[in-house]
């Protein structure tokens, strides 16, 4: 194989996955949340590539944060994580050794985790004003109680997702290095090949239905969106990100669906990312129907308070972990 092979299929993939992502939010909202609530819906490029646009052409504000440069960079980070996490499903990268196996996507996905949580903590400003909470002015009822920060509120609730929400889709990663007796994609999707995708056993099966939980956990969609609290008014962590930084944000989500979905077909299909595999176009078709499948499970899903997180997530952890168990008979 070429060098030049090999560097117009990563760059190649990398960019008709950047370009279909664009196009996934507003596929989840127009065809989908529209059609349930009976509405027209916006046109399909207006959340992911319109916004985005609107975004960069914002004033820039100056965020009111003891690390303000850091704090701005967090969304670009988590698009750089992603892009990486991308980089490393596709074939030709899997020279790379341990970077390109599951051990290593734990690691990327949990570092895009992360991010929320120091979102959330560099934050010390509701709507780009100072405003702690309670008053600290001379008379003031309750100078005594500790001042918080709504962000803060948030962080508390990333940590919670990090440590416990995200379990479900870490446990389906492995259903598929149960199969294989492998933690490395090139001898996953090898196996697949040889003995058809992992998705058509009793395993797989329900490895899969656990990796889709995990995947609207991770994108913090309804049922299990506890990172969107209403009291945070926009976005929980997201809340003071404005101009380009917030237009980050947006592009971020759409290409995490993108990456997800592209993780789901390597590790259940035996189709890694690869724009020059006539197989890609499965690729696809999973990305696009992740969302919609998403987009109705949370439009007829209750918003679950931590009384129905908890044992949720516990529950489809428990299958993931059965899932293993019957790929390991």
């Amino acid at each position: 194989m070429s060098v030049a092979y090999s560097v117009i299929a990563v760059l190649g993939t990398l960019v008709v996955a950047f370009i279909v992502s664009l196009l996934l939010p507003g596929i989840e909202r127009k065809f989908i949340h529209a059609r349930i609530q009976q509405r027209i819906g916006p046109p399909i490029t207006s959340p992911g590539i319109m916004a985005p646009i609107k975004f960069f052409f914002k004033q820039t504000i100056n965020p009111n944060s003891p690390m303000p440069r850091l704090y701005n960079a967090l969304p670009l980070i988590s698009l750089l994580v992603v892009t990486v996490l991308l980089l490393f499903l596709i074939p030709q990268m899997y020279f790379v050794g341990a970077l390109a196996s599951v051990i290593a996507i734990i690691g990327f996905l949990k570092v895009e985790e992360v991010m929320y949580m120091f979102m959330g903590s560099l934050s010390r400003s509701v709507l780009s004003v100072r405003m702690p909470f309670p008053d600290i002015v001379k008379g003031a009822k309750h100078p005594e109680t500790p001042r918080r920060f709504l962000e803060e509120l948030s962080t508390l609730r990333a940590f919670r997702l990090i440590a416990f929400g995200s379990f479900p889709v870490y446990i389906a990663l492995f259903v598929s290095v149960a199969v294989t007796g492998s933690i490395f994609l090139s001898d996953i999707v090898a196996y697949q090949q040889l003995h058809g995708p992992i998705l058509f056993t009793v395993a797989g099966a329900l490895g899969a239905v656990v990796f889709f939980i995990g995947y609207m956990i991770l994108l913090n969609e309804y049922p299990f969106g506890i990172l969107k609290a209403k009291a945070d008014v926009i976005e929980g962590p997201y809340m003071e990100y404005a101009a380009k930084y917030r237009a980050y944000n947006y592009l971020t989500r759409g290409f995490l669906m993108f990456v997800l979905a592209s993780l789901f077909a390597t590790l259940f299909l035996g189709i890694a990312p690869n724009i020059l595999n006539p197989n890609f176009i499965i690729t696809i078709i999973v990305a696009l129907l992740f969302p919609m499948l998403m987009a109705v499970m949370s439009a007829f899903s209750p918003i679950f308070t931590y009384k129905q997180f908890y044992p949720t997530v516990a529950a489809v952890s428990i299958l993931g972990v059965l899932a293993i168990v019957a790929a390991s008979l």
